[in-house]
């Protein structure tokens, strides 16, 4: 499966969401962001790997595909993973097989992989940086989630979600966001997406002294005052 959806558009929160409501619920939801893990680790988290691969495995250890087994694992960004990676990505997918770095036995695995990337993978395709074998084989179901400014009311149906989540986490009374506040919301860009909305609301229930949000406590941030 492969979510495609702008940086902030929570990719991984709608990844999990499919895990929560599958069979795969009880089994544990593993996720991983291809670009925090430096290209020399990244076959190591992946598929585990034996005590004395290298300098610093002291103990074995098992990777992200074993301990996603009967669940699901989220690779997020995966249009920046390298063509070395994808092709043994590709090889556990199709033969539902690891084996752990140092290793000398294949580890069966189950696993529903999801990924998601911010990336076009059919141009980086064309481009001959993603392979077209594996793009092929994530791209048998796509989800594309819209960015924040174009699912209408969802911005007030989010900020109020994360007024409710900020007002409990400060232990304070603000029950509402006034018109005026509600209709700058509708009218920002948001290019950080739900992350950014979500940064904005805590920002804005921090500064806040009154029972409701109002355009002064977004004032200051940048088109919206």
């Amino acid at each position: 499966m492969l979510i495609r959806g702008e940086s902030g558009t929570g990719k991984e929160l709608f990844a999990r969401a499919i895990h929560d409501k599958s069979p795969r619920a009880a089994a544990p939801f593993v996720s991983l962001n291809c670009t925090a893990i430096p290209e020399t680790l990244f076959e190591s988290e992946l598929f585990g790997h034996e005590r004395g691969a290298f300098t610093d495995a002291k103990t074995s250890r098992k990777g992200m595909f074993e301990l996603s087994g009967g669940g699901t694992l989220f690779l997020d960004e995966i249009g920046d993973m390298s063509q070395q990676a994808q092709a043994k990505i590709l090889r556990a997918l199709e033969e539902r097989q690891v084996r752990r770095v140092g290793g000398d036995r294949e580890i069966s695995i189950d696993v529903r992989l999801v990924t998601a990337t911010h990336q076009d993978l059919h141009q980086l395709q064309e481009e001959g940086l993603f392979r077209q074998d594996l793009y092929f084989r994530l791209n048998v179901f796509a989800i594309e989630l819209p960015p924040l400014r174009a699912r209408g009311d969802d911005i007030l149906l989010l900020a109020y979600h994360f007024l409710h989540q900020y007002t409990t986490e400060f232990g304070k009374d603000i029950d509402r966001i006034e018109a005026d506040a509600q209709n700058m919301l509708r009218q920002y860009h948001f290019p950080g997406n739900i992350r950014e909305l979500r940064n904005i609301i805590e920002r804005a229930v921090i500064l806040c002294d009154g029972p409701a949000l109002t355009a002064r406590e977004f004032a200051e941030l940048p088109g919206l005052g």
